[in-house]
């Protein structure tokens, strides 16, 4: 190899490994987020507590925010059925304590209207989605997971 490209990737490899750590010696590295995505509602128990489950676990190392839009925003209305599937812990558990960890839980305002209702049908700490939260949530990379 010509000697000028080896120390190309040399450099180059330099560059990688130093954009991974802190700019700042003893500085911590800023925390990722999990950003998931809920289309799915009522009718699909196991896409919904799956997700839930995810966040869960995801909550405990991890930024959070759950989107709900399409069908999913049916599981934040405050008169929303209790949802059980398998293994998973039930929607109305699982949504208080994921909301109690203060991961953020969001609707879409225009599957809102789309399906005849407003803000004041959500449950209790449940948001109107705003845009800005999308990226302000977590310093670190974002992770989409979707469901």
């Amino acid at each position: 190899m010509h000697a000028g490209l080896k120390w190309f990737f040399a450099w180059m490899g330099l560059l990688v490994i130093g954009s991974a750590v802190p700019a700042v010696a003893g500085e911590e590295a800023p925390n990722d987020g999990v950003f998931i995505h809920l289309s799915s509602g009522l009718e699909e128990p196991h896409r919904v507590l799956m997700a839930l489950s995810m966040a869960t676990i995801m909550s405990e190392s991890k930024d959070v925010l759950i989107y709900c839009d399409i069908k999913g925003i049916e599981i934040c209305l405050a008169d929303a059925p209790d949802l059980t599937y398998a293994q998973f812990t039930p929607l109305k558990e699982a949504l208080a304590g994921l909301l109690e960890r203060g991961v953020t839980v969001m609707a879409c305002p225009g599957c809102l209207k789309a399906a005849g209702k407003t803000a004041d049908d959500l449950a209790e700490g449940i948001q109107v989605a705003n845009k800005d939260q999308f990226f302000d949530f977590t310093a670190g990379r974002i992770l989409s997971l979707d469901y």
